[in-house]
């Protein structure tokens, strides 16, 4: 609360520090703007970062470093016989103090020196936000005062203000790309891990998929299988179902809605559309372990079938259904970018409109359909939730689409379940999942973008 006290503190600090800046520039140029090198506006820019920006630095430093250094003096505030813990225990005891400070439940009754310590971290956190707000406020008002007294008839207002954004606007793409880094390097030096205990070729060549290990060496089945075929050939069974529900529909959609439907029923029907994109998956999972998986195994039973409960079938088709948005939405932006000149110049050689359709917009918006599909592809491979409540967990090595299988997010999803310890094969087998997910939907990525880029028109 004291945090969010002090950002609407800081806010209404800066908005006042803009009009005041602003009015600074036109009291120094007597009312005539056209005097000023930049507009108004612009030194209340100026004046507003000057008051904004220090002061933000102080309290995300502060907020980063605040517990670490709290947390250090109630440690070394504790008695000797604290001190003499492992770190583990250490931590333990830290977290009691914690949670007795900020009145949360606490393992039995505490001791009455867990209960100094508490009383001691409240004090020091008072302490600690009040000197925050006291520091922001200074910091702030020195700031806005700093720039008051710089602002000048020529000073350059406007390019100062837009370095500023400049930077920020670095700083921001520095950290998504410093992220996905992160994300990349994090995966991969568990997945060697992982390679260390299993060898490559059995992962990616084993037919057996069994992660489950025994804690001791002496219990049954101490020794898993981590064949990771079956998930890779789950994973592309409910994918190829899923596009090819997706595809056509998805297409057809696009074309009637471009094509043929009228600007009214193009404006209604496109909102529907996009609806689908906004369901959550878990309700899609219950759409298809409720509705579709019973329809399914009913009608193979009247055929004399053997159907699963848990079907490929069936995450298949909802999984489809869910990326059809994708589709159409990526499609009707290809065929939409087809100029009317193409469709104009056919018309006048006789061509009827299905014939333009097949013969010009479809070839024309080809690289971009194509495109589209290939995301669409990528999205359906990362999918959890539609597989884990339709298709199971069984890691069966089938092309039989009545039978429960499993994919690599789900089975990412089951290792990680729960209470691990990062030093098994079971659980790093997740890590070695996700890198070869991550190296799939990535290659499919590139090839959209290269087939995009390369075979796309350019019109005038």
């Amino acid at each position: 609360m004291q945090i969010f006290v002090l950002l609407l503190t800081l806010a209404a600090m800066t908005v006042i520090s803009f009009y005041l800046g602003r009015q600074r520039a036109l009291t120094v140029a007597g009312g005539n703007i056209p005097a000023l090198n930049s507009l108004p506006s612009y030194y209340g820019y100026y004046m507003a970062l000057w008051c904004g920006i220090p002061v933000l630095f102080i309290v995300i430093s502060w907020l980063l470093f605040e517990s670490a250094i709290v947390a250090g003096i109630v440690v070394a505030s504790l008695p000797d016989a604290f001190a003499a813990l492992p770190d583990q225990q250490l931590n333990l005891v830290l977290n009691e103090i914690v949670n007795l400070a900020r009145d949360n439940v606490t393992a039995g009754q505490a001791s009455s020196d867990i209960a100094t310590a508490a009383q001691l971290y409240n004090q020091i956190k008072a302490v600690s936000s009040g000197l925050l707000f006291v520091l922001s406020i200074t910091l702030g008002a020195g700031g806005a005062a700093f720039a008051w007294n710089r602002i000048r008839v020529q000073q350059r207002a406007r390019n100062k203000v837009e370095r500023t954004v400049l930077i920020f606007l670095m700083v921001c793409s520095t950290i998504a790309i410093f992220t996905t880094l992160g994300i990349v390097l994090s995966v991969l030096f568990e997945a060697m891990r992982f390679f260390q205990m299993v060898p490559v070729a059995d992962f990616l060549l084993g037919l057996e998929w069994s992660p489950q290990t025994a804690i001791r060496s002496d219990q049954v089945g101490s020794s898993g299988a981590f064949g990771a075929v079956p998930l890779f050939a789950g994973t592309m069974l409910i994918s190829a179902i899923a596009m090819t529900v997706a595809v056509p529909v998805g297409l057809m959609t696009t074309i009637y809605l471009s094509e043929y439907a009228s600007p009214a029923v193009r404006s209604r029907s496109k909102p529907l559309l996009e609806i689908l994109a906004g369901i959550p998956t878990v309700v899609y999972g219950f759409f298809a372990a409720l509705t579709v998986a019973p329809l399914i195994r009913g009608w193979g039973e009247s055929l004399g079938l053997s159907v699963s409960s848990e079907s490929a079938l069936a995450a298949g088709i909802v999984m489809g259904i869910m990326i059809i948005p994708f589709v159409s939405s990526l499609s009707d932006d290809a065929i939409n970018a087809v100029p009317q000149s193409l469709r104009d110049g056919a018309y006048a050689l006789g061509a009827t409109q299905s014939e333009t359709i097949k013969k010009v917009i479809i070839p024309a918006a080809l690289p971009g359909i194509a495109g589209g599909i290939l995301l669409a592809v990528s999205r359906a491979i990362g999918e959890t939730m539609i597989v884990v409540m339709a298709a199971g967990l069984a890691a069966n090595l089938t092309a039989n689409p009545l039978e429960s299988v499993t994919t690599v997010t789900v089975q990412i999803v089951t290792l990680l379940v729960g209470d691990q310890e990062f030093d098994s094969p079971k659980t790093l087998a997740a890590f070695a999942l996700g890198l070869v997910l991550f190296a799939v939907t990535l290659t499919l990525n590139v090839i959209a973008l290269y087939i995009v880029r390369k075979y796309r028109e350019q019109y005038e």
